[in-house]
């Protein structure tokens, strides 16, 4: 077997990781020895065991002499558990195989020195893009301390989001719908805006295995931006397993933050820019509580001023071969938008894929010229 497959393998095993180890990397680790692969693991949630330290244990004695094949620079800190260089370094490992570095400034290159400076020879830049891609939301919040924005929305061929009286469902097929509740089990936090929660009344829960078989035991946040306090009190949202945070312009009304609390939805009183919400103000808000990944899910007066602000990192726009029509029907994003199509967003990095006759446009945001 070629070093492109054992590497091949940890990508897949740092996929399994994805949703779990917030607001850790998602990492995973193969250990070969003659040809054989003897150790293998991925990310474990905060806390618990790094995806080398799993694989060099199921190695035994065996990882003495072994190649170590990783997605990500092994950590070379102490945090809520050991540096995982001097776990490699105890084990004998004799050469590691890196598809990334990790930009954490607490590792950035320090953990291939280590390895180094103790004899084991280093290799960094297979699969670089791939290891990147799995890894992206925890690359900007490393970085820069604010989540990785994702826009998510389902439109008919003309651009429609709803017909001219809101009806919306549903829009895209079973498959498309199954893969969003993977995307939303990923997620730290599902965002919403308040028209949403008034006219679709959703659940925003991650449900089971490709959306089947009821809700998952870890459930993202549910996040609302409510500028002016309107989301009903008996919205189904509230009476879902995991956490609600309704974002709004201060000063709330305490009589209803009193009464959201007894049902168990936070509040978080935010500046107000032209009587709504400062986003900006809020991503900055949830980086500092540790969320590193945001699914924006609509609709399109929120998509539209988050796009006008440049705060979208990421775009995945599922597309329904159907056509609605209507001057008044709703489009995925509204706001301001450009004068000009040279001044439009253009995303880079774009794959297309298909769910049944549903189709999924998927790029990042490109910055800069």
């Amino acid at each position: 077997m070629l070093s492109a497959e054992y590497i091949e393998r940890a990508l897949s095993l740092a996929r399994l990781a994805l949703g779990h180890t917030s607001p850790n990397p998602a990492v995973g680790a193969v250990v070969v020895k003659e040809g054989i692969v003897v150790g293998r693991g991925y990310t474990q949630p905060a806390g618990s065991d790094h995806a080398e330290v799993i694989a060099l244990r199921q190695a035994g004695d065996k990882a003495k002499g072994a190649t170590m094949y990783v997605t990500l620079e092994p950590c070379c800190h102490y945090g809520r558990t050991p540096p995982c260089t001097q776990a490699i370094i105890n084990a004998g490992i004799s050469e590691v195989q890196i598809a990334l570095l990790d930009p954490n400034p607490l590792v950035s290159g320090r953990g291939v020195r280590e390895l180094e400076e103790a004899g084991i020879k280093t290799y960094v830049g297979m699969y670089q893009e791939e290891a990147y891609e799995i890894n992206e939301a925890y690359i900007k919040f490393i970085t820069t301390g604010l989540p990785f924005v994702i826009a998510k929305f389902a439109m008919s061929l003309d651009g429609k989001i709803a017909t001219k009286t809101g009806h919306s469902k549903w829009i895209s097929n079973e498959a498309a719908r199954n893969h969003i509740h993977t995307l939303r089990h990923i997620a730290d936090a599902i965002m919403v805006g308040v028209n949403t929660v008034i006219i679709d009344n959703p659940r925003l829960t991650a449900r089971g295995c490709c959306g089947k078989g009821g809700e998952t035991k870890k459930q993202p946040l549910r996040l609302i931006v409510d500028s002016n306090g309107r989301t009903p009190l008996d919205a189904q949202l509230f009476k879902q397993p995991g956490k609600t945070l309704l974002a709004t312009v201060k000063p709330f009304d305490r009589e209803k933050k009193r009464r959201l609390a007894q049902i168990g939805v936070g509040v978080l009183e935010l500046p107000g820019v032209g009587g709504l919400v400062d986003l900006e103000e809020l991503f900055k808000v949830l980086g500092r509580r540790g969320i590193v990944t945001v699914l924006v899910e609509g609709g399109g007066k929120l998509l539209g001023s988050l796009f006008d602000h440049r705060l979208v990192d990421k775009v995945l726009a599922f597309i329904s071969p159907i056509i609605i029509g209507g001057n008044e029907a709703k489009t995925a994003v509204g706001g301001d938008g450009v004068d000009n199509v040279v001044e439009a967003l253009c995303l880079e990095r774009v794959n297309i894929k298909n769910f049944g006759d549903n189709i999924l446009v998927s790029g990042c945001v490109k910055r800069g010229p």
